[in-house]
């Protein structure tokens, strides 16, 4: 079984506008809301790619009940922990300069929501893969990844999307895979990475930390997958960037859906490839006819 874990989930209020001007009323020229958090997106993914899995997290209030009632309409299935305080919003905006963001403050986590949560992760057993993505709240120690790690039973596969110190620490729980962006593995190591060879040489840095695995993403220029022995580049498909909201989270799901369907690490590489490419091209979410039409046009080489 899949289970992905949102700490920090979120509704995801999108807006466009022709054109924002500070300091004056902006009228949107159309708007929707979404259920949002990076573990959310990766679960729909998922889902959409008809594959079985359980989403958990932290959740509270009116807009926690939207995010519930939401999945439920996908029938997607989910074990959420609640909590007093409404969980957060996040305001995604795109005008004629390109895509702003405003996130939300997450709801207090009690000792005792923790509590349960690790109830919950104990009934994990070898052969489930447990998806770790997303922000922590503030009330939560930037260490919980590593504890949920250092807890899960042996023989779980944990897959951490994350950024930060909570990336950072993460890591010492020695997940199976670590997905950071290009940008985020630069800022871990506070450079700039200009080459190909800077993107391997620090990512495998990140390798000598405890990562078992990990995936860099760089947006059009594809993407390098770098495993203790090996790397591989993989192209990116051609395609119109139409919405880069969980794109990074569709490229998780693709690869967590190829583990799940025991799948090689490279050819699980390429299908997050596909899934997260196919979310970049669209306004919501890849489904499977999307991803499996770019699966073609992909190419892993070896380097």
């Amino acid at each position: 079984m899949i289970y992905i874990l949102t700490l920090n989930p979120s509704i995801d209020y999108i807006i466009n506008i022709e054109k924002f001007v500070p300091g004056d009323i902006n009228l949107t020229k159309s708007e929707y809301k979404l259920p949002g958090g990076k573990g959310i997106n990766v679960s729909q993914v998922l889902t959409n790619l008809q594959t079985p899995n359980t989403t958990l997290g932290f959740i509270g209030g009116f807009t926690g009940d939207f995010i519930k009632e939401s999945l439920d309409k996908k029938n997607i299935k989910h074990d959420f922990i609640e909590v007093c305080g409404d969980t957060r919003i996040n305001i995604k905006m795109k005008d004629s300069s390109g895509e702003s963001e405003i996130n939300g403050n997450s709801p207090e986590i009690s000792s005792e929501a923790l509590k349960k949560l690790k109830e919950k992760l104990g009934s994990l057993i070898s052969g489930d893969i447990l998806v770790l993505s997303g922000s922590v709240p503030k009330s939560i120690s930037s260490t919980i990844y590593k504890d949920i790690m250092t807890d899960t039973s042996d023989g779980v596969k944990v897959i951490l999307d994350a950024k930060g110190d909570a990336l950072l620490e993460g890591i010492k729980g020695k997940p199976y895979m670590i997905k950071p962006n290009n940008h985020e593995l630069g800022d871990i190591f506070d450079v700039k990475l200009e080459s190909i060879e800077d993107t391997i040489f620090y990512g495998r840095k990140l390798l000598d930390l405890g990562a078992q695995n990990i995936i860099v993403s760089m947006s059009g220029d594809g993407a390098v997958l770098i495993t203790p022995t090996t790397t591989y580049m993989a192209s990116a498909p051609k395609g119109k960037l139409v919405n880069s909201v969980g794109a990074g989270d569709s490229l998780v799901a693709g690869f967590t859906y190829g583990i799940y369907k025991n799948l090689d690490i490279v050819k699980a590489f390429k299908l997050g490839i596909a899934c997260g490419s196919a979310s970049a091209f669209s306004n919501f979410l890849c489904t499977q006819i999307e991803a499996d039409k770019l699966l073609k046009e992909i190419t892993v080489k070896k380097l």
